[in-house]
């Protein structure tokens, strides 16, 4: 099942990017997806961990959250650049993530980092180390909304 459906992802991302839908080239497309997954699979990458497709009906509720939360982020962070008093005050700060799987972790990791105005600088299984553009960013880290989805995410409570 993971084998099948790493191949028909790295057709569809094919296709998505090709652009061009001649009969040869399609065929190529799919013949390079499949062999690609083949090669994944000898590899033993296709694994709960490598691929994990069991996180997809999560991740369809999870990904236009994050992107309405990026917008947001963007929109604070310009408007704290073009504020002529230029109110930043750099923070790091240190929280416990509730995420128990590696992918839980990675996941809120690069969730933290892709959000304007902060960046995660150390991501430990124990502790987060984040870089936030103000103390306001920095106060919502600890037990935020991102967390409690990536938890759910992964499938925690």
């Amino acid at each position: 099942m993971r084998l099948a459906a790493l191949a028909a992802a790295l057709f569809a991302f094919w296709l998505l990017l090709s652009g061009i839908f001649t009969p040869f080239l399609v065929l190529s497309g799919l013949a390079a997806a499949v062999g690609v997954a083949a090669l994944a699979w000898r590899m033993e990458v296709v694994d709960r961990e490598g691929h994990p497709i069991h996180l997809m009906p999560g991740a369809l509720a999870y990904w236009p959250w994050l992107v309405k939360e990026i917008v947001k982020s963007g929109w604070q962070v310009a408007r704290i650049v073009l504020d002529p008093r230029l109110p930043i005050s750099p923070t790091l700060v240190r929280f416990s993530p509730s995420q128990s799987t590696v992918v839980g972790l990675v996941t809120h990791a690069n969730s933290i980092t892709l959000t304007p105005g902060t960046l995660t600088i150390e991501a430990e299984r124990e502790a987060f180390l984040v870089h936030a553009l103000t103390r306001g960013g920095a106060a919502g880290l600890a037990g935020s909304e991102m967390d409690r989805r990536v938890t759910r995410l992964e499938g925690g409570p």
